[in-house]
């Protein structure tokens, strides 16, 4: 068996690749290394699963279709875990073209590509953002997911529904996970566990959009990846012979916690009380998330389970030690 990942030098792929090779698969990893954070940090996460002997990287970009056919062609994948894409809520309101480019013209390769090579399951990653401003909590695979508030949840909505095509007429057999606020060691340095950690330890005020009146369901990266090992070897069954099918799965710690409360554990992790800056509500951001994770636990018989304190501390453990602060 062999099982690509697509951004292999991201935060969640990277903890996806090691985890798989650490099971003992084969696993080709593709990344195409943009600038959009830290190079250095991407690539201190490549030299990490360097080190494994099952691991082999090719930097690729999957707008590149010839490229990405190639690739197919050459390792007949068995499953292929889709995590490539341009991320960010506040990034896409200035940058349009990055999202249109990586998460529909690329999401559009990689279904081709399956057309065309059969893996027998493909994992892909939506977001939690497609619920826009719903108001019915918690949030479950089987509400109307029809008002994006971002550029970002758009082209992931639109993910769900190019797949949920490719399945109906190609025989596909794909999963969608919608994640929910994804925290952790080697995190991404856009997101706010990894900022407000920064600013703390600089003596620099965190700024808390809102006033402080927001919630997430934060879920912790072990929790992530247990969700995606556990789904490989379980594609979704099809109603009729023969046919594909999309399923959909939210992948969230089910627990959503208030912004502030957040920062308070943070605190606790570092030791050092937070300067806060409250400012209002970023264009394109949403009041609260709640993840309903009953179709993963029904499916695989697992829904995550790492509490936010012991999260938040294992983040800081790897700050303090990778930044050497």
């Amino acid at each position: 068996m062999t099982i690509l990942v697509t951004g292999a030098a991201g935060f969640i792929g990277y903890h996806t690749a090691k985890r798989l090779c650490r099971d003992g698969l084969e696993v080709v990893g593709i990344d195409n290394l943009n600038d959009y954070y830290s190079v250095e940090l991407k690539l201190a996460r490549l030299k990490q699963l360097s080190e494994l002997s099952n691991f082999r990287f090719q930097k690729m970009d999957i707008v590149d279709k010839s490229a990405l056919m190639a690739l197919f062609k050459q390792h007949g994948f068995t499953e292929v875990v889709h995590l490539a894409a341009q991320a960010g809520v506040r990034y896409s309101l200035d940058n349009p073209d990055a999202y249109a480019q990586s998460n529909l013209v690329g999401f559009l390769n990689v279904l081709e590509a399956c057309r065309h090579y059969r893996p027998a399951h493909l994992i892909y990653a939506s977001s939690s953002s497609v619920y826009g401003d719903n108001s019915k909590l918690p949030f479950s695979v089987d509400d109307a997911v029809e008002q994006p508030v971002s550029l970002y949840a758009a082209t992931k909505r639109a993910n769900e529904l190019l797949a949920c095509s490719y399945c109906h007429l190609y025989g596909l057999k794909a999963s969608g996970l919608r994640f929910f606020t994804v925290y952790g060691p080697w995190g991404r340095p856009d997101m706010a566990l990894f900022k407000f950690t920064q600013a703390i330890l600089q003596g620099q005020p965190i700024d808390i959009y809102n006033h402080g009146q927001m919630a997430r369901d934060f879920t912790y990266i072990d929790d992530i990846v247990e969700s995606i090992v556990r789904l490989c070897p379980k594609p979704p069954v099809p109603d009729k012979q023969g046919e594909g099918v999309n399923r959909l799965f939210n992948i969230g710690r089910g627990m959503p916690m208030a912004l502030l409360d957040f920062v308070d554990c943070l605190e606790a992790a570092l030791g050092i009380h937070a300067q806060r800056n409250f400012v209002p509500m970023q264009a394109g951001d949403v009041v609260k998330t709640w993840a309903d994770v009953s179709a993963l636990a029904d499916w695989v018989g697992f829904s995550p389970q790492v509490e936010v304190e012991a999260g938040v501390a294992q983040f800081v453990s790897w700050y303090r030690s990778y930044y050497q602060v």
